[in-house]
């Protein structure tokens, strides 16, 4: 098996894919409606490394209440955050905030060896967090 993509449903269905699209560098594969449960999907995809980032977005949909940091998401079952590589981790932090992200926990050393790590708040509250490997 190899990783597709995860879903992730938004309160603002345009506003997060335009979001994502200029974070992440994504680009729209698709878009469908499933009328019978009022639900609308914008798959996006990015082109150079193949993952996928699926939002949703049906009426009345309720988001959790904000984790606010790492340490206090794994206190709920369930995804609590998606993590990026990036090659620089402060540049991507700094970039991410100029496009509206909130900062959650500034570029540190992981606990991992050779790994610095930070992590943003989404314009929805959802965590993402970079990565940065030593080569």
């Amino acid at each position: 098996m190899r990783f597709d993509h995860v879903g992730l449903s938004v309160a603002d269905l345009e506003a997060a894919t335009e979001w994502y699209r200029a974070a992440l560098g994504l680009q729209v594969e698709l878009r469908l409606r499933v009328d019978a449960v009022d639900l609308d999907i914008v798959m996006l995809v990015h082109e150079r490394y193949g993952y996928r980032l699926e939002l949703l977005h049906r009426p009345g949909s309720v988001g959790p209440e904000p984790s606010g940091s790492p340490a206090a998401a794994v206190l709920r079952r369930g995804f609590g955050h998606v993590a990026f590589g990036v090659p620089h981790v402060v540049s991507a932090f700094d970039r991410l905030l100029a496009l509206g992200a909130k900062p959650v926990m500034k570029p540190c050393p992981s606990p991992e060896p050779g790994v610095t790590m930070a992590y943003v708040a989404d314009p929805e509250g959802n965590l993402l967090e970079l990565v940065e490997r030593a080569a």
